[in-house]
């Protein structure tokens, strides 16, 4: 059996086997509520070892795009749990990403009372879709106050609390691509002169207060996180490569001292490789690895034995038994990127064809 197939266990993190899918925002959630043609999705591709969902607001004002999925409503909540229920039917596992837009996204697309927000009020450059207006620059955020920071904090808390009352295994926390994580890593974009802004321990010091407290909240077993070093997506820029270096490695290093259960790497060409080297030096437990993978790939990824499991994005979009493909060496559909964030029906959404139903139609 191919390593990728085969049942992954490290401490008491088991999957029934090494593939992750990876996250991908879709916007087929109307009214910011899960449906049940995105239970449908998850359910076609619960072959995966490991789900992560598309990023999921962990509060109001981060709903920053247009039909994205929220957690911090009981309606929300009892939405989720046909999501839930029917990945775990196939024994697989399914995780819930926080993402949190941040500065990225337009007021028009928040509930009524709220604003975008972000660590420094500094507007980045770049246009979304709005529901009352079409194609909009992004908002000049408000800048968080410390009091606003420390009860943003506790917002990811209780979406961790409410992640799990809807039968989640457990949480990712998106802090790559340019989002609110992100944003206060990024000296570019994190200006701050309070204990959250300056040096690198105070810039992480959002994520890490958030890592330990939903850990305590629900377990360190069910947290996960998405980095990405050297990211410049969404306007953060680049920063100093050593810096960079450094605030990762640290990183690494204090979530490891958390336990928690995983770091996911959104990989790409820019980042040193001695980053992605210290993240596997400092951080002991499961480091998936994602970004630009085939089959063929993936496998010889795992072979180094480097990272534990392997991710695919839009891979999975359009194959959903990417397993039984990568099992048989079958081609894989071509994802057809009109159809990414369009309508709220199942066109290039959950119609798809597997393998079987090609075969069986040839």
């Amino acid at each position: 059996m191919k390593k990728i197939l085969s049942p992954y266990t490290k401490g008491n993190f088991s999957l029934k086997n090494h593939l992750v899918m990876a996250p991908m925002t879709r916007a087929r959630a109307t009214g910011n509520l899960p449906n049940d043609l995105i239970a449908e999705y998850y359910e076609q591709r619960s072959g995966a070892g490991l789900i992560v969902t598309e990023g999921v607001s962990p509060t109001p004002e981060g709903l920053g795009y247009t039909n994205i999925p929220g957690i911090f409503s009981e309606a929300q909540i009892t939405a989720w749990k046909k999501t839930t229920d029917a990945v775990h039917k196939h024994n697989s596992k399914i995780f819930i990403q926080f993402m949190h837009t941040g500065r990225i996204g337009h007021n028009n697309n928040l509930p009524a009372g709220y604003k975008i927000i972000g660590p420094s009020a500094i507007k980045a450059a770049g246009e979304t879709y709005t529901y009352t207006e079409g194609m909009q620059g992004f908002s000049e955020p408000v800048a968080l106050t410390t009091d606003g920071v420390e009860k943003l904090i506790e917002g990811f808390v209780t979406a961790a609390k409410n992640a799990v009352a809807a039968d989640f295994d457990g949480i990712e926390l998106h802090g790559a691509h340019g989002y609110l994580l992100e944003q206060f890593l990024n000296p570019n974009v994190n200006n701050r002169t309070d204990e959250f802004g300056g040096n690198i321990a105070n810039r992480c010091k959002v994520i890490i207060e958030i890592v330990a407290k939903s850990a305590l909240a629900i377990g360190k077993e069910k947290v996960g996180i998405r980095l990405s070093p050297s990211s410049i997506f969404n306007d953060v820029q680049a920063y100093n490569e050593e810096e960079v270096h450094e605030t990762y490695s640290y990183l690494a290093t204090e979530l490891n001292k958390l336990g928690i259960a995983y770091i996911h790497i959104s990989a790409n060409d820019v980042a040193p490789k001695k980053t992605y080297e210290a993240i596997r030096k400092n951080f002991i437990n499961t480091l998936i690895f994602c970004n630009g993978l085939t089959p063929e790939t993936a496998e010889l990824t795992l072979e180094k034995g480097v990272y534990d499991l392997v991710g695919f994005g839009k891979a999975y979009l359009a194959n959903p038994d990417l397993e039984k493909r990568i099992e048989k060496g079958a081609p894989l559909n071509q994802p057809d990127f009109k159809t990414l964030y369009a309508g709220a029906g199942k066109e290039g959404f959950t119609d798809y064809p597997t393998l079987e139903e090609q075969l069986k139609n040839a």
